[in-house]
């Protein structure tokens, strides 16, 4: 039977590295959720690449380019890292290189997994049934922020690994993937109040990006999946 795991920070997942298993890479706020919406809205391509000088290069090169730091977009590029900026005929049919703080960060953390896969709440029934179907062992690795423990994403494990553990029968050995899914049960019913004094959803509402914070916390908006295809994401 697979196995679920959730790995709260991207430093830590040396310590959960499987040749065997699938990584969702999770930035609730906003990174995969981002990602998610961009390919919904008919994105072809999206390049993550872990520097702002990297997107730099890509964009000298013709592509367009996103790119994102403490929660507001860089100036000089086309895009940041608010889902709202790809619902758009502009993004259409378009490759786009992205860098944010967090989210392409844990990406270059899991280069050598086997498979890729990017999550959010936007995709999370797809996503979910995606995983059950592959029947292979799952590691759900939290962009967290810097390197330090988040709770909206380790919510967002908490969703998959206990849909995962109650509905599909996967197993469980990880005190991780048990805590995640109480915090998830605990919080489910009002994510945003939950994470009302969250350290990420304050910083972003002082950047009056609380439409977004509402937004990346909405179940299913988007049911795609964009998965790492020789370091280019695309939609499955």
């Amino acid at each position: 039977m697979p196995q679920v795991e959730v790995c709260y920070t991207p430093q830590a997942y040396h310590l959960f590295h499987n040749d065997d298993a699938i990584v969702v890479v999770i930035d609730i706020l906003r990174a995969t959720s981002a990602i998610t919406t961009a390919f919904y809205n008919g994105v072809s391509k999206m390049i993550p690449v872990a520097t702002v000088e990297e997107a730099k290069a890509l964009q000298e090169k013709g592509y367009m380019a996103a790119a994102e730091r403490n929660g507001e977009m860089i100036e000089g590029f086309e895009l940041g890292n608010s889902p709202f900026g790809y619902m758009n005929n502009k993004v259409k049919g378009k490759t786009i290189a992205i860098s944010t703080t967090n989210g392409t960060q844990a990406i270059a953390a899991a280069c050598n997994a086997s498979e890729i896969v990017i999550g959010s709440f936007l995709n999370l029934d797809v996503l979910t049934e995606y995983l059950r179907e592959q029947k292979r062992n799952v590691i759900l690795l939290c962009a967290g922020w810097k390197n330090k423990f988040n709770l909206e994403d380790t919510l967002f494990a908490g969703a998959v690994a206990d849909a995962l553990i109650n509905k599909e029968g996967f197993d469980v050995h990880c005190d991780s993937a048990i805590a995640a899914g109480h915090l998830y049960h605990l919080a489910k019913h009002d994510l945003f109040g939950f994470l009302s004094n969250s350290s990420h959803r304050n910083r972003l509402a002082k950047l009056d990006l609380e439409r977004d914070i509402k937004y990346c916390l909405t179940p299913n908006q988007c049911p795609v999946i964009p998965v790492m295809r020789d370091g280019v994401l695309i939609k499955k």
